[in-house]
C-alpha cells in the first residue's frame, strides 16, 4: 500500500504562483514499484483531467493548457513529488490530486487551488 498526502494548495491571484507537494509513504516494495506519478485536477462540474506526469526514468508529459507554466519534479530521497505552478489563471482553479501508478493506482485526498481574477 502507498499513502499519498498533498499539500500546498490555497488562494492566489491570477499571475501568481503555488507549489504543490505530494508525500508518498508505505512499504519499501510498494514505493519501489511505482512506475509514474502525476498530478490531476478536477474543476466543479468537469471531469478529472491529467495535468502532468513524471515517470520513473524521468520523462515528463504535460497537458497543453499548462505547458510552459507548470513544472513537475521529485525528490527521491524524500519520496516527494512537486508541482510548481506559475502564471496561474482563474481556469486553473480546481482540486488537485496526486496519483501514483504502481501495483495499484493510488490517489491522494486532493488539495484545493483557487485562482482569483
Amino acid at each position: 500500500q502507498v499513502q499519498l498526502v498533498e499539500s500546498g494548495g490555497g488562494l492566489v491571484q491570477a499571475g501568481g504562483s503555488l507549489r504543490l507537494s505530494c508525500a508518498a509513504s508505505g512499504s519499501y516494495f510498494s514505493i519501489a514499484r511505482i512506475n509514474a506519478m502525476g498530478w490531476y485536477r478536477q474543476a466543479p462540474g468537469k471531469q478529472r483531467e491529467l495535468v502532468a506526469v513524471l515517470t520513473r526514468v524521468g520523462s515528463t508529459n504535460y497537458a497543453d493548457s499548462v505547458k510552459g507554466r507548470f513544472t513537475i519534479s521529485r525528490d527521491n530521497a524524500k519520496n516527494t513529488m512537486y508541482l510548481q505552478m506559475n502564471s496561474l489563471k482563474p481556469e486553473d482553479t480546481a482540486v488537485y490530486y496526486c496519483n501514483a501508478d504502481g501495483v495499484n493506482p493510488y490517489w491522494g485526498q486532493g488539495t484545493q487551488v483557487t485562482v482569483s481574477s
